[in-house]
Formats: C-alpha cells, sequence, structure tokens
C-alpha cells in the first residue's frame, strides 16, 4: 500500500491533507482513485489507514479510516554520523540506513575523507540525499521520515553526537570495546554511530573522541569498508536492543 508522510497539522479530526510532490504523485504517477487506500504517517509517530476521498494535482484529500501505532520504528533514536566517503557512497549509505532503522544522518568532514564537499553543492547535495531517504522510508514501512542534516565539521560532530547518552565511534585501532559490550547497560532513549571514510580515523582523532565522551567501539575481526561499516553498525545495535 502507498504510504505518506506528512506533518501533523495536515491531520484534522477526520481527514488529512496530502500536498506538493507527494499528491502530484498519487494523481499523475500512481494514477490512483477516490475510494483506494493509503497509508499515512505523521511526525507525531502516528500511522493512519486512510481512504481517499478528493484527488488534484495540487491537493490530496483522504478520510481517516483507522489509526495504530507504528510497529517498524527503533526503540530508540538513532543518528548515524558518516564521514565523507568517496564517488556516491553516501547514497547508499543513507538509502540502506533509513532501511535498517537510522532516524537522522549527519555526514562530516574527517582528517582522511578524500572527497570534501563543495560549498556551492550543500543545499542541492542534502535535497538529493533527502529525497533517497525518503524513498527508503517509504519502500520499508518507516513509521517517520528520517532527517539528512546539513555536514559538520570533525569537531563539530564531536559535539552533537556526545549531547546523546550514548556515543559510538567506530574504530578500528587499539584501545576498543565490542559493541555488545557498549550497550550492556540500561537501554538509552538516543544513540549516536559514529563511522570514519575509507581511511578510517586517526590516532588523534580517536583519542579527541575519547576525550569528548565518545566509546571507542570495535566492529569484530574483519576490516570492512566504509559504506559497510555503518550498516553493520546499525545491524548489530538492532540485533541487541530491537530483536
Amino acid at each position: 500500500m502507498p504510504r505518506f508522510f506528512v506533518n501533523e497539522d495536515a491531520v484534522c479530526s477526520a481527514d488529512v491533507s496530502i500536498v506538493g510532490s507527494d499528491a502530484h504523485h498519487i494523481a499523475r504517477a500512481l494514477r490512483m482513485a477516490v475510494g483506494e487506500e493509503i497509508t499515512v504517517c505523521t511526525d507525531g509517530g502516528r500511522e493512519l489507514l486512510c481512504r481517499l476521498s478528493r484527488i488534484r494535482d495540487d491537493g490530496v484529500q483522504a478520510e481517516i479510516l483507522s489509526e495504530s501505532a507504528c510497529r517498524s520504528e527503533m526503540p530508540l533514536f538513532v543518528t548515524l554520523y558518516m564521514a565523507y566517503p568517496k564517488g556516491d557512497k553516501l547514497e547508499t549509505v543513507v538509502q540502506k540506513a533509513v532501511e535498517l532503522g537510522a532516524s537522522r544522518i549527519v555526514p562530516f568532514v574527517s582528517e582522511r575523507c578524500i572527497r570534501r564537499p563543495k560549498p556551492e553543492k550543500l543545499s542541492s547535495e542534502r535535497e538529493r540525499l533527502a529525497r533517497i531517504a525518503q524513498e527508503a522510508a517509504k519502500q520499508s514501512g518507516r513509521g517517520i521520515l528520517p532527517e539528512v542534516l546539513m555536514p559538520l565539521s570533525f569537531d563539530g560532530m564531536l559535539e552533537k553526537a556526545t549531547e546523546d547518552p550514548i556515543a559510538l565511534f567506530c574504530y578500528e585501532g587499539e584501545g576498543t570495546e565490542p559493541i555488545r559490550a557498549q550497550l550492556s547497560g540500561e537501554r538509552p532513549a538516543r544513540l549516536s554511530v559514529i563511522v570514519g571514510s575509507e581511511g578510517g580515523f586517526s590516532v588523534e582523532e580517536a583519542e579527541a573522541a575519547r576525550r569528548a565522551g565518545c566509546k571507542l567501539t570495535g566492529l569484530g575481526p574483519r576490516i570492512l569498508r566504509c559504506e559497510t561499516a555503518p550498516l553493520y553498525a546499525l545491524s548489530a545495535v538492532s540485533v541487541l536492543l530491537e530483536l
């Protein structure tokens, strides 16, 4: 069933309004008809079963048939901080991270990043990644639309990531503990996962992360590609805290 995301202010007591590109998609691309059903998810965490009652290119109206709690979200808010990889790997990471339950994805620049974002392209790149996140959220049945934020510096990333109760700094060097050990205590409400680019993190960056309050975390005995590591980490978090 087609799935769409709206703000809570688009919902009234009995129906919901869908505007913009989603309305055009319903009317033109999907060629849906009055009486067909869709799923609408709100940013307040509600999942609504709706029946289309009016379809126009500039706006769609749907009657709310029932409401339920979304069962596809992780029991905690997970932010993935991903150092810029080469090429289009970030697009793949965003898509798969959304499928695996990430609530927010934030790119950042670290010492060993080969690719550096160009200031004049930041807005367009963010819009493209947000569209990828939206499509992945629809495909995977997510109950929220994960955010893709503007990139941060390494220091800015550490400052934001350590606002969460636990920040896992994925590192292949010495002094790490496995994810299972890092998450053995009380389940946090929020969690940050930090992953490096192709060259990983320098010793100095790892030490800065430790001083900032991050937990240096190993990802097993094998060296993972930078696009594999975040998906491995998110999967491990899901197994330990969700399944």
